[in-house]
């Protein structure tokens, strides 16, 4: 029989079930919904995370471009890198097996110091570069100890190597580590041993020499240790580009100037390509690559003829009196004189309460135009430079390129110095004077240019007026590489603007010009061909360092020789050729070399007759 007090203790037991039953609902449709969440819902986000522990994503990094001269020689290219790395975990004691692979491979002090940081701050199991940039033999004697060497590990990879050395160094630059100062967004640059450009061209065009990384995503264990790959995306190479540059034509103009502090600028007059831009001396770009030493650095850093600049576009001298021919122009085109008025030369012009003199001491007597500039007499030139004003010289020197950058592809390009008055006054804060505009007249005083803007000059002055701009990599385009030896085909551009002034004023240049080597009254007639097809003309310059004393004079202490190397004045010239139908413009700077027409004429002259040659060899079908 069911009492009333077992009848509620039912129902309170009833209660307490459908309560249990209830919160286990609950927590059982909690437990369900988050399955739900994590295995559908966040199925995506937890995949990521789960992966991300078990898949390492590695860059690939890319093969840098090479670089080639204009006929496809090879300036930069990548080659095999035989290194030696050392495995930790591999090694039963790493200085130990250190210590026995220096009997074979020298190891410093301070590459072991290098090598145990190395060691402590990563995985045992990740190598460490113990040495690079090996030579085979080294690399072969390694490899027979192994067995004597635990935890060595003999490797191959790819570095940057260039096969001319010195001869391009200042247009090619060089690669070398990347600092930390230089660490930006492109995650390469964090990639142990890459190398990015750090002088020349490598370091302008750098990124489109890069290339674009690849990447490999790896199965690792907990440790890290890779499994297996799972996929993989291949690196994109960087551009090969291509160099206006003849390799033969540098060869020969750094090989004629090697010995001297010389800059040398060859350039087609109607293209603007420049086949040949030589600073000399030079360094060896394969020294920064595989690290130089400090010893070395020093060296190059402390040498007084300067090899670690590009003085073909850094360089900034005095053009002496290869400016004479921008002088006589502007002069003509102001109607200040004519090509037959003729000024006296006693070797000296006095403006104020200053005596000039002319370089040459008993003077060139009565000279037309045509003779002082064939026979570079300076008292003709200051006279007519104080008659048309400096206004005018530094407008008709502007429209030849001086005081602008052209914008070639090298860096340091400096804009040299066309003065004005109202560049001295901002400048200086002072007037311009009668004195300064004669210094200018023969190329002397605050005008500086580079050579590169020598060599524009002339190729303006004899191309019939048109500013061609300076150039050095050809473009870009989807064509195979030229083979060597033979010619790229250029795609045609866009007309140069021309320079106004009146082409009969110029031909009094150029006849000018055509006499400083052609005539007995030029100051370089020994320098003339004898073969006439080959001809050329120019115009030679000798420049100051220093001002000459009047005691210096009376005295004659005037021979180069005489002085120290340092206080000698620079030899300059510039030229073209051949003079019928002419098609390239020269430049020559010898620091401290002393006249023009003994030294940087006879350079023109072979580089010249070299280029000559070798066309005349191409007509012939001679291999060049």
């Amino acid at each position: 029989m069911i009492t009333d007090s077992d009848d509620q203790k039912y129902k309170l037991f009833t209660r307490r079930a459908g309560l249990m039953a209830g919160g286990m609902l609950v927590l059982t449709s909690a437990l369900l919904g988050r399955l739900y969440y994590l295995q559908v819902v966040g199925q995506s986000q937890y995949k990521l995370l789960a992966d991300r522990n078990r898949i390492s994503l590695r860059l690939l990094a890319p093969q840098r471009g090479k670089i080639l001269d204009r006929r496809g020689y090879d300036l930069a290219i990548n080659r095999t890198d035989y290194r030696v790395n050392i495995i930790p975990e591999e090694a039963d004691n790493v200085e130990e097996t250190l210590e026995a692979l220096n009997a074979i491979l020298p190891i410093s002090a301070r590459q072991k110091a290098r090598i145990l940081k190395a060691v402590k701050r990563q995985r045992a199991f990740l190598p460490v570069t113990v040495a690079e940039n090996l030579d085979w033999e080294t690399f072969a004697r390694v490899n027979i100890n192994i067995p004597d060497l635990p935890g060595i590990q003999p490797d191959m990879g790819i570095t940057r190597y260039y096969p001319e050395k010195d001869l391009l160094a200042h247009i090619v630059g060089y690669v070398s580590s990347v600092n930390k100062n230089e660490i930006g967004e492109d995650p390469l640059l964090e990639l142990p041993g890459f190398k990015i450009g750090k002088n020349g061209m490598e370091r302008v065009l750098d990124k489109r020499l890069r290339g674009k990384a690849g990447n490999s995503r790896v199965e690792v264990n907990v440790m890290g240790r890779m499994i297996r790959e799972l996929s993989r995306n291949d690196s994109v190479p960087g551009e090969t580009l291509k160099l206006t540059i003849d390799r033969n034509i540098q060869k020969f103009t750094a090989d004629r100037v090697r010995d001297e502090s010389a800059a040398v600028v060859v350039m087609d007059i109607h293209s603007g390509e420049i086949l040949s831009l030589t600073s000399t001396p030079a360094f060896d770009p394969n020294d920064f690559n595989l690290g130089i030493s400090h010893k070395k650095y020093d060296a190059l850093l402390n040498d007084i003829r300067k090899p670690l600049t590009n003085k073909a576009v850094q360089g900034e001298y005095p053009p002496g009196s290869t400016f004479k021919m921008i002088v006589a122009l502007a002069a003509l085109e102001a109607g200040v004189i004519d090509e037959h008025e003729e000024i006296f030369c006693n070797s000296k012009y006095e403006i104020g309460n200053t005596i000039k003199h002319c370089w040459k001491r008993e003077g060139h007597g009565h000279v037309a135009m045509v003779e002082a500039i064939a026979a570079s007499c300076d008292v003709y030139f200051y006279e007519i430079a104080g008659r048309v004003g400096i206004d005018k010289i530094h407008d008709m020197a502007a429209q030849f390129g001086l005081g602008r950058k052209f914008g070639i592809d090298i860096p340091g390009e400096k804009s040299g110095l066309n003065p004005s008055k109202g560049w001295k006054l901002s400048r200086r804060g002072v007037r311009w004077k009668g004195g300064d505009t004669a210094n200018v007249g023969i190329g002397q005083g605050d005008v500086l240019m580079t050579p590169l803007q020598m060599c524009v000059m002339i190729a303006r002055m004899v191309n019939g007026g048109k500013a061609v701009m300076p150039k050095i990599l050809f473009p870009k385009k989807n064509e195979p590489e030229t083979e060597p030896e033979t010619e790229p085909e250029t795609e045609p551009e866009t007309e140069p603007e021309t320079i106004a002034f009146d082409r009969r004023n110029m031909a009094i240049i150029l006849k000018s010009m055509k006499a400083v080597i052609n005539s007995p009254m030029g100051v370089a007639y020994a320098q003339r061909m004898r073969d006439k097809t080959m001809s050329f003309g120019g115009k030679t310059g000798s420049a100051q360092v220093r001002r000459i004393t009047q005691a210096e004079r009376d005295v004659r202490v005037r021979k180069n020789e005489e002085k120290p190397w340092i206080e000698r004045d620079h030899a300059l010239f510039v030229g073209y050729g051949p003079l019928e139908n002419p098609r390239y413009a020269v430049s020559v700077i010898v620091e401290h070399g002393g006249g023009g027409s003994t030294k940087a004429a006879p350079i023109c002259k072979d580089v010249l007759a070299y280029i000559f040659e070798q066309e005349k060899k191409q007509q012939q079908g001679t291999d060049v």
